[in-house]
């Protein structure tokens, strides 16, 4: 850091610290052997259980010991435990993973012991609550929702976290509100509109509300159009925001929608004459036009549309130039011409 005096390590401290990690890797892999030496032999004891706590503290990634101590629960300590301390066992071990999320947000393994842990309560995930031992079942749904939210304030982006939240809506005894979700997604898009797995909870909520009649779709898709449109003039680069838009559109059987989005999308095109989400977005929305509304369109002029926007993204996205051809050559949109277009010329119709 500037401004700050480095400090030079000194040889005695240098070959100090290495001993240091030697030991660490020494210790870490007689622990692996010793551990899988235990599983080998079918070892199903507290001590071995114990073992796997070591390592996983150690290294949360080995997914063989997650697996092991799964194994020394189900055939060695529950069969002798009662429910009660079932749940204290499991309890234990939903701790121990909230612990290790802070340090690993992102480990697979650790989201995946916790699903573990709630779908082997005694009573099972989804049921009913009569015979619940202490309320536990609740209480920790209720407490996992808790860790959820948490380690999304820490991370909106997390998709461990939100895979993991549609989990547990899913199977929560007392379901929460479908609206009450949507507007947890709409106070996480607000503050990161970048946010592409919110979005996409926001899809499977609002596909459930539709479908159940729980929300009227036609005045709740203008809503959300709203809210894209917003998105987009904010950063027109995002393209979690383009994915949602092209999923509110659906297969584009509207075409007051389509020409009306068509028209938004041109006049933030006008303002950034370089966006290559606008430019690609527009080609899919006017080839929708072409597809399903061809009788009541002037073909020639979308179709040289198509030409001079792919012809523009071929030169403003070279890396995806093939894929720019084959979209052309798919609505026989003149390929020669579409593709004929030099640096200078795309830039004078960018400009």
């Amino acid at each position: 850091m500037h401004g700050v005096k480095r400090v030079r390590e000194t040889p005695e401290a240098a070959a100090a610290k290495k001993l240091r990690e030697q030991s660490k890797i020494k210790e870490y892999l007689a622990l692996n052997d010793e551990l899988l030496s235990k599983k080998a032999s079918d070892d199903w004891s507290r001590k071995a259980f114990d073992l796997t706590t070591r390592i996983l503290q150690i290294n949360p990634e080995f997914y063989t010991a997650w697996n092991y101590r799964r194994n020394i629960l189900l055939q060695g300590i529950f069969p002798a435990s009662s429910p009660s301390e079932i749940n204290d066992l499991l309890t234990d071990d939903l701790s121990m993973t909230t612990a290790a999320l802070k340090l690993h947000p992102k480990v697979y393994w650790i989201w995946n012991h916790r699903r573990w842990c709630l779908e082997n309560v005694p009573d099972g995930p989804g049921s009913s609550t009569e015979g619940d031992v202490n309320g536990w079942r609740k209480t920790n749904w209720d407490r996992e929702m808790f860790v959820v939210d948490k380690m999304l304030d820490s991370d909106s982006r997390n998709f461990h976290a939100w895979s993991y939240r549609r989990y547990i809506l899913a199977n929560m005894p007392v379901p929460r509100p479908e609206t009450a979700e949507l507007a947890y997604t709409t106070r996480k898009i607000e503050s990161n509109f970048s946010n592409f797995s919110a979005w996409h909870q926001r899809t499977k909520i609002l596909s459930s509300l539709w479908g159940s009649g729980k929300l009227e779709e036609a005045k709740s898709k203008e809503k959300e159009f709203e809210l894209v449109q917003n998105a987009m003039y904010t950063d027109p680069n995002d393209q979690s925001v383009w994915i949602y838009h092209r999923w509110l559109v659906g297969e584009g059987n509207d075409k007051d929608v389509l020409d009306r989005e068509i028209a938004v999308i041109q006049e933030l095109l006008d303002e950034q004459s370089d966006s290559k989400w606008c430019m690609e977005s527009l080609v899919h929305y006017k080839r929708l036009l072409l597809k399903n509304h061809a009788s009541s369109v002037d073909v020639g002029q979308l179709t040289m549309d198509c030409q001079r926007l792919l012809g523009v993204l071929c030169v403003l996205d070279p890396a995806r130039r093939r894929r720019y051809e084959e979209l052309g050559k798919s609505e026989r949109v003149g390929r020669e011409k579409c593709f004929s277009f030099s640096p200078r010329e795309a830039v004078t119709v960018i400009l």
